[in-house]
């Protein structure tokens, strides 16, 4: 009962997170004079991969770097694939110009980067220096942006308090990071009641999980009008996990890998983040949404037959 109780709370979370956070990035974008959709790629995604860097340090502490590379490179087949694919579903996304010179060229070439980076069967510290570095020109190409989008925007009007907006945020966040433990809880509490092997359970429900603040994030924004927010939001946390978390465990501790552990994931990302990638127009279809539903149902009919280790 107490798992199912979690589940509930979880979901609810979901909602009230997901509605307080778009809220809270709206004004914050205005308030600030900069796009929501910047907010959503760095704000945003930093704060809704806090789980995946938590287990990213840990398990580089402790030794065991590989959960920290599996759980990031698992999280971005589900953020494209799922999350974004169901937000798809639903109808299409226009997606700014600035993210598709910008983010879009770096979450695609990110699995290329890694893929390259491993072929020597480890993660190097050095390498995960290089990672840094990439992450950092990302992160202040976007700045730059940030301050360009401040310096031609209209001044906002006095009323607008910036603390009541950050607070909104904050709290927003908080809620979705909840949201994204106790799904995780109850999910694999009743899993585990059902006999379903504890792998699954890892690869599924823990990745989905995990993932909840960005699914949360992505439905509420697509409802409310803003897509830039979901989408920001989806690639900025892919930039994260891919060459920031996993960056800062190969730092930590030095990866050890078998190039077949990787390859299905990567291949998976890479094709995830192409088949999402906007014609020149900038408005990805419905017709993608669905494309990556049927692609995430493959990588599960993978992983239940025992294909990905």
């Amino acid at each position: 009962m107490n798992d199912y109780f979690f589940l509930s709370l979880g979901i609810l979370c979901a909602v009230i997170g997901g509605e307080l956070f778009v809220r809270g990035a709206v004004g914050l974008g205005y308030w600030a004079r900069i796009s929501p959709g910047v907010i959503g790629a760095t704000f945003a995604a930093f704060a809704t991969s806090s789980p995946e860097l938590s287990v990213s340090i840990n398990s580089a502490l402790a030794g065991s770097p590989k959960i920290a590379l599996g759980d990031a490179l698992g999280s971005n087949v589900v953020n494209i694939a799922l999350v974004l694919g169901a937000a798809l579903a639903v109808s299409g996304i226009q997606c700014p110009r600035d993210s598709v010179k910008r983010d879009f060229p770096l979450a695609l070439f990110i699995p290329v980067i890694t893929g390259l980076l491993c072929l020597d069967g480890e993660l190097s510290r050095l390498d995960g220096l290089a990672m840094l570095t990439v992450f950092f020109l990302w992160l202040t190409a976007t700045a730059v942006a940030a301050r360009k989008q401040r310096g031609a925007a209209e001044e906002p009007h006095h009323d607008q308090q910036g603390w009541k907006i950050l607070l909104t945020c904050i709290l927003g966040l908080g809620f979705l990071i909840a949201a994204g433990n106790f799904i995780v809880t109850g999910a694999k509490g009743i899993a585990v009641s059902f006999g379903i092997d504890e792998f699954i359970i890892g690869a599924t429900i823990v990745a989905v999980g995990t993932s909840a603040p960005e699914l949360a994030t992505t439905i509420i924004a697509k409802l409310r009008g803003h897509d830039e927010i979901g989408l920001g939001t989806i690639l900025g946390s892919n930039i994260f996990n891919g060459i920031f978390i996993v960056a800062i465990a190969a730092s930590i501790h030095p990866i050890r890998i078998a190039w077949n552990e990787v390859a299905i994931a990567l291949a998976f990302g890479l094709t995830a983040v192409a088949l999402t990638y906007p014609p020149s127009n900038g408005f990805i279809t419905r017709k993608r949404g669905v494309l990556l539903l049927s692609l995430y149902a493959v990588y599960l009919a993978m992983v239940f037959q025992g294909k990905v280790s």
